[in-house]
């Protein structure tokens, strides 16, 4: 598979001691075959198909990559191949940050969950920044009860901090008040609210935003990731990178659609 060309050279060397050492029993792509796998289809670890290497395995794989920042390193060498492909500079130079308050499982931990009294939620709080495409720059997982424009702050630190050319954000009314004079005077970006239309009913796409919130659908649309499943909030985020990860293989290695050449034939239509 050519996902499996893509992702493999970016992933570390195998561990053996200087000296030389066993083998991986199991090839690479399986192990990230089976990650995306699990992300795709939300069933248990223990549960992976046999076809897959043993889920301990796997579980081992996921945790390591987590560990040693290799999940952000896939996931941020990819997004830039897909930014160059569409014919834009490398890093981004303006950016969409949102929040999605998520059901957590009842395995979750309530010290790292709370109740989103607005959205009439109890669980988990997602806080990610975009570019302009909808492509994952930062994500962070807090609880529930967290207010936007306070659990916003650390994701918009952070993506100032490892893309230095992001100057501009654009953000719902949720996060309009303080954090749009801290984001001037601490970050020195520009923190732009969309607001909604004087006598606005009903849906409607807002500028710019709405790439942010495609960006939540292809996240949702993970089983593993449409209810917060994971213990470690930590771990909630490397399951997002991969879930985007899966998003970026898929449109590198799409075929282009086949265009018929010439006039389609007349169809006999029966009466």
């Amino acid at each position: 598979m050519r996902s499996g060309r893509l992702i493999e050279p970016l992933l570390p060397a195998p561990r053996t001691g200087t000296k030389g050492g066993r083998r991986e029993k199991h090839p690479r792509r399986r192990i990230v075959d089976a990650i995306l796998y699990l992300a795709r289809t939300g069933c248990q670890w223990r549960y992976l198909p046999k076809d897959f290497p043993p889920w301990p395995t796997v579980y081992w794989y996921f945790t390591w990559w987590h560990d040693d920042g290799t999940v952000e390193k896939v996931h941020d060498a990819l997004r830039v191949k897909v930014r160059q492909d569409d014919g834009r500079n490398p890093e981004p130079s303006a950016g969409l940050v949102d929040s999605q308050s998520m059901r957590a499982a009842d395995t979750v931990p309530k010290a790292t969950s709370g109740f989103d009294a607005g959205k009439k939620t109890k669980g988990r709080k997602r806080f990610i920044v975009t570019d302009t495409l909808g492509l994952l720059l930062t994500v962070h997982m807090l609880a529930a009860n967290v207010q936007d424009r306070d659990g916003a702050r650390r994701s918009l630190l952070w993506t100032r901090l490892d893309h230095p050319t992001v100057t501009r954000i654009w953000a719902d009314q949720g996060f309009a008040g303080r954090l749009v004079d801290w984001c001037a005077t601490v970050l020195r970006c520009t923190l732009d609210i969309v607001r909604k239309d004087p006598g606005q009913q009903g849906f409607k796409v807002q500028l710019k935003r709405w790439a942010v919130e495609r960006t939540f659908a292809w996240i949702t649309m993970r089983r593993r990731l449409a209810c917060d499943y994971e213990r470690n909030p930590a771990h909630s985020e490397t399951m997002i990178r991969w879930a985007m990860t899966d998003v970026i293989l898929r449109r590198l290695t799409r075929g282009r659609p086949t265009v018929r050449q010439g006039p389609r034939p007349l169809r006999k239509t029966t009466p």
